[in-house]
């Protein structure tokens, strides 16, 4: 006897007491826009998932395709609306609440996991032919050669966006338009939300302990360092020189650092090395800042494979460490002069 299933895009299940076949449909409710703003947003990030395993759309039968998807909510319900009018399979890859493309670089969206899932489900039972369709992005963590030979399944990569399948799956094939990764403007900035929320709370506390220790305008630059590094980079990341997203960061958190450095040198008539020094803080703080944050934009783009990320978080960390921690002495030691009167 089947049991109802609690995954909050399923319609019930069918096959025995443990739910692994379950059953869904085409129709994003308000609940799930609300759960896609929250997800977007970063609010109880690891919790938009959906259980994993096999799940029926519409009405299929032995022949109906098999495709791959992530138990992030997003990923789910992106696939399973764009299907609309087609009965198929899809088969629920546990990436611990990861969307396909970044789970492809961890490697939970990943061989080992998809020929689980395939097994686990007995897939082979249910469906008469042996192809499975992959999401495209999925294909860094996905051996196709390797999941033939452990389960018997050939792996056909699917387009890139899953609005394309319908027109897919009409033709049998993906055009080259389909194959090409577009990151637009609005690719980008859609990202940021979640990072800037991350970058809320230390950024108020930095804001309010500024204020006190070294006036609005050291408060302002935190600001500025948030917004630059959260909005302003994603949306200018094409158009900023050099390959690597430390450096990129720290060429913009100059220009961003240019305005509080020249505050400084205008500000009350002060001794010259005073003046230079002062100017120096934000200059030292705001770039590393600033690059720190254009880090966590690494695993979301087209810009960046896994290897490379590893090897520029190896190298400029440190840089940044430098910098800022140079920074920060340049200041307190201005700070503790200027309270014990000697300038």
């Amino acid at each position: 006897m089947s049991e109802p299933c609690s995954c909050c895009s399923c319609q019930g299940a069918v096959s025995d007491s443990s739910c692994t076949v379950r059953s869904t449909d085409s129709t994003i409710t308000l609940a799930n826009r609300i759960d896609h703003i929250l997800a977007r947003w970063g609010y109880k990030r690891s919790d938009h998932r959906v259980q994993p395993g096999l799940y029926t759309l519409g009405t299929p039968n032995a022949d109906s395709p098999v495709f791959a998807s992530a138990n992030y909510t997003l990923s789910f319900d992106i696939l399973r609306s764009s299907l609309k009018g087609h009965d198929a399979y899809i088969l629920v890859l546990d990436t611990k609440g990861i969307n396909v493309w970044c789970a492809a670089g961890k490697g939970t969206f990943g061989t080992d996991e998809l020929v689980h899932r395939i097994e686990s489900t007995g897939l082979s039972e249910i469906v008469s032919h042996r192809k499975i369709i992959v999401p495209q992005l999925g294909a860094p963590g996905v051996s196709a050669p390797e999941v033939q030979r452990r389960s018997g399944f050939r792996v056909v990569y699917g387009p890139v966006r899953a609005k394309d399948l319908p027109k897919f799956l009409k033709t049998g094939k993906a055009t080259k338009e389909m194959r090409r990764v577009q990151f637009s403007a609005y690719d980008r900035l859609v990202l940021t939300p979640v990072e800037l929320v991350q970058a809320i709370l230390p950024g108020v506390i930095a804001v309010i302990a500024l204020w006190f220790l070294a006036g609005p305008v050291a408060s302002l630059a935190v600001i500025a360092a948030i917004i630059t590094g959260t909005i302003l980079f994603p949306l200018l990341l094409p158009f900023i020189p050099t390959k690597d997203f430390s450096t990129k960061g720290l060429i913009l958190g100059f220009i961003a650092a240019i305005p509080f450095a020249l505050a400084y040198v205008s500000g009350p008539a002060l001794p010259g090395w005073v003046q230079v020094a002062g100017a120096v803080v934000p200059l030292l703080i705001i770039p590393p800042v600033v690059a720190y944050l254009a880090l966590n934009f690494t695993g979301s783009t087209t810009f960046t494979s896994r290897t490379g990320v590893k090897k520029e978080i190896f190298r400029y960390i440190p840089v940044m460490a430098a910098l800022s921690g140079t920074g920060v002495v340049i200041g307190v030691a201005l700070g503790v002069l200027r309270v014990m009167g000697m300038i």
